[in-house]
């Protein structure tokens, strides 16, 4: 039986029926042409009488007593279906694929720490949970979270605050949302400036919001850097705000004290300009080059938003704890943002509060961490350094390299393959070398001549990998 089409998807489907709580419903034995959806989602959704699946243009479903398949004229709405597919999540699926198969596969994609929360953070959560702090908490998060979370601000990045100026969140990727939320004016052509090549996840958080993503193109010959004039010539009547992520993901690099003041000192010409700072990666610092918060600025901190989070530094990426810092006009953008996550999510985990101020009070552990990844950048720049025709700036920040692969687009691999752009090449070193990267397409700006490696992982999955990968690169004819 042959399905019409369904936008790109195409269905080829054989069906077999089966007995399901006594009701015959119908399993797929047939295969999709194309990737968004899977048998296995189909099978599901058929075993659990939910009778549908999702597809880019509506619902897919067998009905509880017959055998007929009926297409809806139901349409998805154009924010869910505006959102491209994740080169990344398709490679890490790959992957996890190989290595079912018993493949030796040398992974570089992983976005996250590879160490245990320090048992310290996980204590408190348990204590708080065997407390009974399992029930509705405040949407702005409990006192002695927030206030934690200002001393440490207070403190360590100079940013004046009190608690009244936090909003803790589902993650730094949530705070993120809730504050271009919080500033943006829906589908009014609002604007915010992105230096490039930036975090995928920023040009739909963005257009979700209801603005528009101006990006400014930085290159590796500048060290992944805007300066000031650059960015000042992105500015228009319609900007809302410019968007730093210092340390950067995916580039490795951070920008200087004395080239963030001097990007302030053109912002003070821009009153109505919001700066949203995204310090997620500020602890992980690999040079004596220290880093210095906008919000530390006087002469623009009451337009800063400070985004942080445990998720990096603390190796904590699944408590999913996020916090925005904005002291101006007294903690507006905090509190919109408090009420716009009472209406979406509420707050985060209940027994998770009782771990902020624990996490933010260690010291040793987080520099243990942070020295292991300072070893780990060394190592991979030293190696990555040794591919034939490879440009790549040594990692100061983050964990993340990025070198630049565009020397052998046009050429063909050692496989046969034509490497023709980042996605190809990372397609192709994957395929012949078992060596997994992510193609700097998405990150915008010249990422697609890029690839990104996360040294997030062993000293020895470092080596042989980065070794492969330069093994393979030497038989390019």
């Amino acid at each position: 039986m042959v399905l019409p089409e369904i936008g790109s998807v195409h269905l080829l489907l054989e069906f077999v029926s089966f007995a399901y709580f006594g009701i015959e419903v119908k399993e797929s034995r047939g295969w999709l042409k194309s990737a968004p959806l899977s048998r296995q989602l189909l099978v599901d959704a058929l075993q659990n009488a939910c009778l549908g699946i999702v597809t880019e243009k509506g619902l897919m479903y067998s009905t509880q007593m017959s055998t007929t398949v009926i297409l809806s004229t139901m349409e998805l709405s154009t924010r869910a279906t505006s959102i491209p597919p994740s080169i990344t999540l398709a490679i890490s699926a790959k992957v996890k694929e190989m290595k079912a198969n018993g493949e030796q596969v040398y992974a570089f994609g992983a976005g996250e720490p590879d160490f245990a929360t320090p048992e310290a953070i996980t204590n408190a959560a348990i204590q708080s949970l065997n407390d009974g702090v399992t029930h509705y908490m405040p949407s702005k998060g409990t006192p002695e979270a927030r206030e934690a979370i200002a001393k440490k601000l207070r403190e360590e990045n100079n940013i004046e605050c009190s608690e009244s100026h936090i909003s803790i969140n589902a993650g730094a990727k949530m705070s993120i949302n809730l504050a271009l939320m919080a500033i943006i004016n829906p589908n009014k052509g609002e604007e915010v400036i992105v230096p490039t090549p930036a975090w995928v996840s920023y040009k739909p958080m963005i257009e979700l919001a209801g603005g528009v993503m101006v990006d400014v193109p930085s290159t590796v010959e500048s060290d992944f850097k805007c300066t000031p004039d650059e960015l000042e010539k992105a500015i228009t009547e319609n900007t809302k705000a410019i968007l730093i992520n210092s340390p950067s993901n995916p580039c490795g690099t951070m920008y200087s004290p004395e080239e963030t003041r001097a990007i302030a000192a053109m912002l003070e010409k821009y009153p109505d300009v919001y700066i949203i700072s995204d310090e997620i990666y500020e602890r992980l610092i690999y040079t004596d080059v220290e880093h210095l918060s906008f919000g530390a600025i006087p002469e623009i901190a009451d337009r800063v938003i400070t985004i942080n989070g445990l998720s990096k530094a603390f190796a904590m990426t699944g408590w999913r704890i996020g916090y925005t810092c904005s002291p101006g006009n007294d903690g507006a953008v905090a509190k919109a943002m408090n009420t716009l996550q009472s209406q979406i999510n509420t707050s985060i985990t209940s027994f998770t509060f009782a771990a902020i101020p624990v996490a933010l009070g260690l010291t040793e552990e987080v520099e243990k961490m942070r020295q292991i990844f300072a070893t780990r950048a060394t190592l991979m720049h030293e190696l990555i350094s040794k591919w034939p025709n490879v440009e790549c700036p040594k990692p100061t920040g983050a964990f993340y390299a990025f070198p630049k692969v565009s020397h052998y687009y046009g050429k063909t691999s050692p496989g046969g393959t034509l490497i023709t752009d980042a996605v190809s090449f990372a397609t192709a070193l994957l395929d012949e070398a078992s060596v997994a990267v992510v193609p700097g397409t998405d990150f915008g700006g010249c990422g697609d001549e890029h690839v990104r490696l996360s040294f997030a992982c062993s000293e020895d999955n470092i080596t042989d990998g980065v070794n492969a990968a330069c093994e393979w690169l030497s038989k390019f004819e």
